[in-house]
């Protein structure tokens, strides 16, 4: 089974057994539930959600921070002698994805139900 989620604001097609390098994760916890599931793939099911899919959660195991290529940033004006040069290593998570499915029902926090600010017709 695979599935689109949404991590830190990029989105990862992801299969159980993986292993992918994703935006830097502050959490201090080791076993992360990311409930932003998008898409799910199942075979020939394909399953899309507007925008997600209610019940489903991908369950992932965060391996190690790490720090990526070293990047460099130049900056440059004609004729002024105006030369800058910056560089950075961004950092990452890498994860490993266990599970593709429903979330535990400790690890899955509850969405408040939404109010009805419509008023009714007099």
């Amino acid at each position: 089974m695979q599935a689109v989620v949404k991590i830190g604001g990029s989105q990862y097609l992801v299969s159980p057994g993986q292993e992918i390098l994703v935006d830097h994760l502050t959490s201090p916890a080791k076993q992360l539930t990311f409930l932003e599931v998008l898409l799910t793939i199942d075979g020939k099911d394909v399953r899309v959600g507007q925008p997600f899919l209610p019940g489903l959660a991908v369950t992932a195991t965060l391996m190690a921070n790490v720090k990526g290529e070293k990047i460099r940033v130049a900056k440059f004006k004609a004729k002024s002698r105006y030369r800058k040069a910056v560089g950075f290593r961004p950092l990452y998570s890498r994860i490993k994805i266990e599970s593709v499915g429903s979330p535990s029902p400790v690890s899955a926090p509850t969405a408040p139900a939404k109010a009805s600010r419509r008023r009714k017709a007099v």
